[in-house]
C-alpha cells in the first residue's frame, strides 16, 4: 500500500512538471511572436512645396512697402482745378479789361513710377482733360471762347519718408510740358482759336498705403504752374484777340496701384 502511494505521488509530480514546462514554452513563444511582429511606421502628412501666392493675398514672400527696384502702375480718378490766377487780354493790340476762366474737369489718370533707391522715385503721369474757356468783364461782356483738350505729361522726383512700410508718405518736385489739342472755337465773335504749347514747374505730395499683396492705395495732390497763351481769329480780321492766363491747375487724385 505504501509503495502504491509513492508511485501515485511521483506520477503527479511528473505531470505537474510537464504542465509547467508546457506553459513556460507557450509564454516564451507568445513573447517572441509579440517582439518579432512588424511595427507600422507613422504616416506623415504630405509636405507641400508650392510657393504660389494669390493675386489678392499677402504671403510670407510678399514684400511690405515700396523700395529700391520697385515699379508700380496706378489708375486714379483725378480732378483738374484751374486757378486762373492772372489774366491779360488784348484786342487788336490794345490791352482791354477782362478775365479768362477755364472750367474744372474730372478724368482718369495713369501713373508709372520707378524707385531708384528706397527713398527716391520718378513718376510720369498720363491724362488728358477737356476744358471750356471763356472771358468775363470784357468790353463785349461775357465771351465764350471755345474748348480745348489738355495733355500735360508731368514728371516728378519724389522723396519717400517710410520705405518698406505699409504707410509711406512722400513729397516731390518736377515739371510739366503741356499741349492743347482738339481746339474748337465757340463761334460768334471767336471764329478761330489757337493755343500755344506751355509748361512749368510742378510740386506734389501724397502717400501710398499697402492694402493686400502688391496692391496699394494712393492719394496725390499736384500743383502745376503754367501760363497759357491763346489767339482768337486772324490778324486784320477786325477782332484779333490775344490772351494770357495763369492756369496753374491743382490736380487732386485718388486711385489704386499694383507693384510689378
Amino acid at each position: 500500500m505504501t509503495a502504491y502511494r509513492s508511485a501515485l505521488a511521483a506520477a503527479l509530480l511528473a505531470a505537474s512538471a510537464f504542465t509547467g514546462a508546457a506553459h513556460a514554452q507557450a509564454a516564451q513563444s507568445a513573447a517572441a511572436s509579440y517582439i518579432n511582429a512588424p511595427v507600422a511606421a507613422p504616416v506623415a502628412a504630405p509636405i507641400s512645396h508650392s510657393s504660389h501666392c494669390g493675386l489678392f493675398e499677402t504671403c510670407a514672400s510678399t514684400r511690405i512697402g515700396l523700395g529700391r527696384g520697385d515699379f508700380i502702375v496706378r489708375l486714379s480718378a483725378i480732378g483738374v482745378l484751374p486757378q486762373d490766377r492772372d489774366s491779360k487780354l488784348w484786342l487788336n493790340g490794345a490791352a482791354i479789361p477782362g478775365r479768362v476762366k477755364a472750367t474744372r474737369q474730372a478724368a482718369p489718370e495713369f501713373t508709372f513710377e520707378y524707385f531708384f533707391t528706397d527713398n527716391v522715385s520718378v513718376d510720369l503721369i498720363a491724362a488728358s482733360t477737356r476744358h471750356e474757356i471763356a472771358a468775363d468783364s470784357t468790353p463785349y461782356g461775357h465771351i465764350d471762347v471755345g474748348s480745348a483738350w489738355v495733355l500735360p505729361p508731368t514728371v516728378t522726383f519724389a522723396w519717400h519718408f517710410r520705405p518698406h512700410k505699409r504707410f509711406n508718405p512722400y513729397l516731390g518736385v518736377g515739371g510739366s510740358l503741356t499741349w492743347f489739342h482738339n481746339v474748337s472755337p465757340a463761334g460768334g465773335l471767336v471764329q478761330k482759336l489757337n493755343m500755344g504749347v506751355t509748361g512749368g514747374p510742378a510740386i506734389n505730395a501724397g502717400f501710398d498705403y499697402q492694402l493686400v499683396g502688391n496692391w496699394f492705395f494712393n492719394v496725390d495732390v499736384k500743383q502745376i504752374f503754367m501760363r497759357a497763351h491763346a489767339w482768337a481769329n486772324d490778324r486784320g480780321s477786325g477782332a484779333f484777340i490775344k490772351a494770357h492766363d495763369s492756369l496753374d491747375p491743382t490736380v487732386v487724385g485718388m486711385g489704386i496701384g499694383y507693384r510689378f
